[in-house]
């Protein structure tokens, strides 16, 4: 199977341990790069693996959950599904029962996580990447519609500007601007600077990003999570066009309508 790509990746995964002497063990960390976390995690502290994954190896990490917009937001995700006893939002979940696995408890708690303000809002991901832990979310509790179940391996990628593309798309845009003010379909002002435009390659929206996040916001969001675009009325969600607007689109898909052993808990930033 081919790995995905993903540029500006923060993610979040689950390690669960394959040695005999320790099977069942789990542990939680963040990476902004997965295949060499993992490698490191396997090789020991000494390769920069964590001290409680140190020596009891192999590992596996069968899943990862990325699309936080910085490592701020993901380091807190990191931090509560690690401590959801202590978390002021997990309150309301259930602890861990005497006869369940550690790694289902990791997973029921991960479930009530992504349906739980703030993280509910986010454009996040959930995959799988090894297959053979795979489990289904409860019926009644499956992460919101907006947020992907993937499976496969995945490829974090670096995004690099050089001074070459960089005055190159200042030339560009100085050009464009000074033929023509860039105006905002929906405020009818002058756009100062970066401006938002529709995830339809077909549509030519231009608009400030106040105003589209405003049209998209739905009462009691702090954050909006889908709308519909004024010019060519398709619904995305708001983390597409926000990727698109970091220049990180990747391999998105468009067009989504509004039908669709012991646990090892360690701070563990690359």
């Amino acid at each position: 199977m081919s790995a995905d790509t993903i540029e500006s990746f923060y993610g979040v995964y689950l390690l669960y341990c394959l040695n005999p002497q320790y099977k069942g063990r789990t542990y939680i960390g963040y990476t902004v790069d997965p295949n060499r976390r993992i490698k490191q995690h396997n090789k020991g502290k000494y390769a920069g693996g964590a001290r409680r994954t140190s020596n009891r190896g192999p590992w596996s990490m069968v899943l990862i959950i990325y699309g936080f917009p910085n490592d701020i937001s993901a380091l807190r995700f990191e931090w509560a599904w690690q401590h959801p006893s202590r978390s002021r939002r997990l309150h309301h979940v259930a602890s861990k029962k005497s006869k369940e696995r550690v790694f289902d408890y990791c997973l029921r708690i991960l479930a009530e996580m992504l349906r739980t303000g703030p993280w509910n809002r986010l454009p996040l991901t959930v995959r799988w990447l090894n297959e053979d832990f795979a489990k289904q979310f409860p019926e009644d509790k499956p992460p919101p519609f907006h947020m992907p179940i993937c499976y496969g391996p995945v490829i974090s990628k670096k995004v690099t500007e050089t001074k070459e593309t960089t005055d190159s798309v200042i030339s560009k845009d100085s050009c464009i601007e000074k033929a023509n003010n860039i105006i905002c379909f929906i405020c009818h002002q002058i756009i100062d600077g970066k401006r938002l435009t529709c995830v339809n390659p077909e549509c030519d929206l231009v608009s400030h990003i106040i105003c589209l996040s405003k049209l998209f916001l739905e009462p009691g969001q702090y954050v909006p999570v889908k709308g519909m675009c004024p010019k060519c009325d398709g619904v995305f969600l708001w983390g597409d066009i926000i990727r698109k607007y970091k220049g990180c689109y990747g391999n998105l898909k468009m067009g989504l309508t509004a039908d669709m052993g012991d646990t090892f808990y360690e701070s563990d930033s690359d």
